[in-house]
């Protein structure tokens, strides 16, 4: 039996006990890890959202003054957590699952101790989204320099922000275990990421958009997300309540498809 065997035979005796020490266990290394590299990420992580930021909003906020009745730098500046949030959760849980897999086999060693698969994708997510929910909120600091008004309401970004790198930090490991080879990601982010990205209501609002193409906004995670934020700043409404199911739902989908296709891979 090879080693690979033996831990999927390990982790099939242990599929859906979500234990605390195994799950510490994940994290802490992670923690660890982090500290070695953390002001690269960290300088990546949150200075392509503000880029992303003043860019739209001083370039199209030369044209355009107010959106829906709010500054366009303010639309867009509570518009670009979304954005800091996918590029801090969906790429890192893609390539760094994919490297620590395939070329690291740091997986391999984690296994051999008593933490399965389910443990081991949980634990990674959970890491990917403080991270997200950490970095989430810089738009909102550098938006509220350029004029934005902070608002108790703010104080339920980091969650939001968290929730749904969480569902991303999923969707990316999913996609990191369906793909044989790194420069797939391609595919993915031309053809998945990007276009969610573009069309969340962040830029510009989705009711400008055709109707077919404002019914497929309303599958996009991030355009749950952009309107959770936008109404903890500009004032709550009762669809939050659907947007955050929404959210609470894609990372559900997204969590337990990433643990049942994991434990497929790394038995192979």
């Amino acid at each position: 039996m090879t080693a690979g065997a033996a831990a999927g035979a390990g982790q099939r005796r242990r599929v859906g006990r979500l234990e605390r020490s195994a799950l510490a266990g994940v994290l802490v290394r992670e923690i660890v890890n982090f500290s070695s590299y953390w002001r690269a990420t960290t300088f990546s992580s949150t200075v392509e959202p503000t880029i992303y930021l003043l860019a739209f909003g001083f370039g199209f906020g030369a044209l355009v003054s107010r959106v829906n009745g709010i500054p366009y730098v303010e639309f867009v500046g509570t518009g670009t957590v979304a954005t800091a949030v996918l590029f801090s959760s969906v790429f890192p849980a893609m390539f760094g699952t994919f490297v620590k897999r395939e070329f690291q086999r740091t997986y391999d060693a984690i296994l051999a101790a008593p933490v399965d698969t389910e443990e081991l994708v949980t634990g990674e997510a959970l890491w990917i989204a403080t991270r997200a929910g950490t970095y989430g909120c810089v738009p909102l600091l550098v938006a509220m320099v350029f004029g934005l008004d902070p608002s108790w309401g703010m104080l339920v970004v980091p969650f939001v922000a968290f929730t749904t790198g969480l569902g991303w930090a999923c969707f990316g490991i999913l996609i990191a275990s369906l793909m044989s080879s790194i420069e797939n990601f391609n595919y993915v982010t031309s053809i998945v990421v990007t276009p969610l990205m573009l069309v969340a209501g962040t830029y510009f609002p989705i009711d400008a958009l055709p109707g077919w193409a404002q019914v497929l906004a309303n599958l996009n995670p991030l355009f749950h997300c952009v309107e959770i934020v936008r109404h903890a700043v500009f004032g709550f409404e009762a669809v939050d309540l659907a947007h955050l199911g929404a959210i609470v739902l894609f990372g559900l989908v997204t969590w337990r498809l990433a643990i049942r296709r994991m434990e497929r891979r790394l038995i192979q």
